[in-house]
C-alpha cells in the first residue's frame, strides 16, 4: 500500500510538473494568437495577456491585402509538396538497399554517404554549381539541392532493419516477388510511422526554408511565404502596406505590429495543423529508429 501510495503521488508530481513545463511553452504561441486578434492598442499598452481585448482583424486584413503574401503562400505549398514527394521517394530509394542484408557493398555505401554528412563543399561551391546547372530562378533551386537528407535516410534504414521482420520479405520472394514488388505491396503498406516522421522532417524543413530562396532566387514572382514574411517583418516592408503617408505615425506603428503577430500565425498555422495527425506516428517511427541498429 505504501508503494501504491508513493507511486500515485509521485505520478501527481509528475503531471503537474509536465502541466507547467506546457503551460510555460505554450503561452508564447498562445498569446501571438491573441495578440493578432486584438486591439494594437491594447497590446501596445499591456493590457493583453491570458485573453484577447476588443477582437480586430486589422493584421489578417493587411496580409491579405498584399498580393505577395497570396503568392507566395502558394509557391510555398508548391515547394512543400513537390520537394517533400521528391525527398521521400529519394530516402526511400536510398534506404530500402542499404538495409538488405543480401545487399553486396552496403557497409561501404554506407560510410560514402555518412561521409557527407560532416564534410562539404560549402556554400560558395553549392551556389557555383546551382549557377552551371541553369537552377537560379527556378523551381527546382529549391528542391534538388536539398534533395535527399542522409540523417533520414539512416532512420528509415534503420526501421527497414529493425521494424521489419526479414523473413517477411523472404516470404514475399518465394511467393515470387520482385524486390521492388517486395517495396511497394509489403513493405511500404507497414511502414506508416517512419513515413509520417519523414513526411513530417521534410514538410516542416520546406515549409520554413528562406536561405535558399534567398540565395538562389531573384525573381520575386517565385519567392516563397517565409521570405515575404522576412521582408514584412524585418526589411520594413510593412509601410508599403500600411500606408505611412496616409495614416498618422502612431496608427502606422500599431498596424505594423499588429502584422507582425498575424504573419507569425499565418506563417505556422499550416504546421500546427498537420502535425496533431501525425504525432502518434511520430513518436512511434522516431523510437524505432533510434533505439534500435
Amino acid at each position: 500500500m505504501m508503494e501504491n501510495r508513493q507511486d500515485v503521488w509521485t505520478e501527481r508530481i509528475i503531471a503537474i510538473i509536465l502541466g507547467v513545463v506546457s503551460l510555460i511553452v505554450l503561452y508564447p504561441l498562445w498569446y501571438v494568437f491573441i495578440a493578432s486578434i486584438s486591439s494594437p492598442e491594447k497590446v501596445l499598452v499591456g493590457e493583453v495577456w491570458l485573453w484577447p481585448s476588443d477582437l480586430q482583424f486589422v493584421g489578417y486584413e493587411r496580409l491579405l491585402q498584399n498580393g505577395e503574401v497570396i503568392r507566395g503562400y502558394a509557391n510555398t505549398i508548391m515547394y512543400t509538396v513537390g520537394g517533400t514527394a521528391l525527398n521521400l521517394a529519394l530516402t526511400i530509394a536510398a534506404a530500402y538497399p542499404l538495409s538488405r542484408k543480401d545487399f553486396d557493398g552496403r557497409g561501404l555505401f554506407t560510410g560514402i554517404i555518412v561521409f557527407t554528412m560532416f564534410f562539404g563543399g560549402g556554400l560558395i561551391p553549392t551556389y557555383l554549381l546551382v549557377k552551371d546547372l541553369n537552377l537560379l530562378n527556378t523551381f527546382w533551386a529549391l528542391i534538388l539541392p536539398s534533395a535527399i537528407s542522409v540523417w533520414n535516410v539512416i532512420i528509415m534504414r534503420t526501421f527497414f532493419q529493425t521494424g521489419i521482420p526479414y523473413e517477411l520479405q523472404e516470404a514475399a520472394f518465394i511467393d515470387g516477388c520482385s524486390n521492388m514488388q517486395a517495396l511497394i505491396r509489403i513493405i511500404l503498406p507497414i511502414s506508416g510511422p517512419v513515413i509520417a516522421v519523414m513526411l513530417l522532417f521534410y514538410g516542416v524543413s520546406h515549409w520554413n526554408a528562406y536561405f535558399s530562396a534567398l540565395m538562389y532566387l531573384t525573381n520575386r514572382d517565385l519567392y516563397p511565404l517565409q521570405l515575404i514574411l522576412r521582408e514584412i517583418l524585418i526589411q520594413g516592408q510593412m509601410q508599403d502596406m500600411v500606408g505611412i503617408g496616409d495614416d498618422t505615425n502612431m496608427k502606422s506603428m500599431m498596424d505594423s505590429e499588429a502584422i507582425k503577430f498575424a504573419a507569425v500565425i499565418v506563417a505556422n498555422l499550416p504546421m500546427l495543423i498537420l502535425y496533431p495527425f501525425l504525432q502518434k506516428y511520430f513518436v512511434r517511427g522516431v523510437m524505432i529508429g533510434a533505439i534500435k541498429g
